[in-house]
């Protein structure tokens, strides 16, 4: 029978890893995700499962070491938050050109800088653009409850092994911090070596085995011919995540005039916005992504058939409703209400941007 805690989502998300096989975490301390190698450390994962738990020296030193056992074909996470993710930049897109599979989770704070300890959601430009140097993107889900936090964890890895490539978790404070009930899948085992070697045994470096040729990892090609192949083959990921793999929700949608888009922690609050607009006699739904990459921008532009306007609710002074705009192509009213260095929006403020940006009458 499945187990079922209260729990911090940040203890959720490292619980969730011992459960699902995960052989290596390697991270770095810093608010508000500390409890993840908190958690980590006092659970002692490697007596029972055998998982490496490891605090580095720094991010960088965290982020390299995820990218020698990925190679290995291993499944090894790490965390950290605004400012550490920035440190890591540089070896996620190592690993995503070295097309490595990893998970990397980020329980977002306010900045720009050292900014402040409290919730925000201004990593979004960073996480589903790429983030660091050169042509890559990340898979991105963003959870939006604690619940969420525990299963996106397996998620992750799924499909990060289906596509060979880095996934982020992009949560934040309020998520991360908060406490709900969490329902726990059973214990995974991790690989065993001769298994990483029948499943990766084609890319990962499981030693030479049974005559196949050496697998070098790198993301090093001199040759610009060879170099824009490569880019290519990740492009062409991208494009079978958009096609097999978006994920989002709806939330009284049917019959909605004006549409409200907002992801974690956001998307929380603003579904209390749509209980109280409708209480109010104006009909308002809700899109809630829950992966950033792949967005959902085919199903908003389904929706300026039916919609007169759209609100993009964010911990931030404005990034995904440039996304947003793209995707309905100018063809509704795309309005943005947000609140930033820390401040959590009520559904009372945004209920008020969405009558005075959209409604207006």
């Amino acid at each position: 029978m499945a187990e079922i805690k209260l729990m911090k989502g940040n203890e959720a998300l490292a619980e969730a890893a011992i459960r699902a096989g995960v052989d290596a975490y390697f991270g770095y301390p810093i608010t508000p995700q500390s409890e993840v190698i908190e958690y980590l450390m006092m659970e002692q994962p490697e007596k029972t499962t055998g998982m490496v738990v490891l605090q580095a020296e720094s991010e960088v030193a965290a982020i390299n070491m995820v990218y020698g056992a990925a190679g290995a074909g291993k499944r090894v996470m790490t965390s950290s938050s605004s400012p550490g993710i920035s440190l890591k930049q540089e070896g996620i897109s190592y690993m995503a050109g070295a097309e490595l599979p990893a998970v990397i989770v980020n329980v977002v704070r306010g900045g720009p800088g050292l900014g402040t300890i409290q919730p925000s959601q201004a990593d979004y430009f960073q996480s589903v653009k790429g983030g660091g140097h050169g042509d890559y993107k990340l898979y991105v889900l963003a959870p939006a409850s604690v619940q969420e936090m525990a299963d996106h964890v397996e998620d992750a890895f799924e499909m990060a092994f289906k596509y060979r490539t880095p996934v982020l978790i992009l949560s934040d404070g309020v998520i991360g911090q908060m406490m709900e009930k969490v329902q726990f899948k059973e214990f995974k085992p991790r690989w065993t070596d001769d298994e990483i070697y029948q499943l990766h045994g084609n890319w990962a470096t499981t030693g030479k085995k049974k005559g196949r040729e050496r697998n070098i990892i790198t993301s090093l090609d001199l040759k610009s011919e060879k170099m824009e192949g490569r880019v290519h083959r990740l492009m062409k990921k991208y494009a079978q995540m958009e096609e097999e793999d978006l994920r989002f929700e709806t939330i009284k949608c049917e019959d909605a005039e004006y549409l409200i888009v907002a992801y974690g922690s956001s998307a929380r609050i603003a579904q209390k916005t749509v209980d109280l607009a409708r209480a109010k006699g104006i009909k308002v739904g809700l899109l809630r992504p829950i992966t950033l990459f792949p967005f959902p921008k085919k199903q908003l532009m389904e929706f300026t058939k039916q919609v007169k306007g759209i609100l993009s609710v964010e911990l931030s002074m404005g990034q995904m409703v440039e996304d947003v705009r793209l995707a309905v192509e100018h063809k509704v009213p795309v309005e943005h209400f947000g609140r930033t260095g820390g401040i959590i929006h009520t559904p009372e403020e945004i209920l008020d941007a969405l009558q005075q940006k959209l409604i207006k009458n």
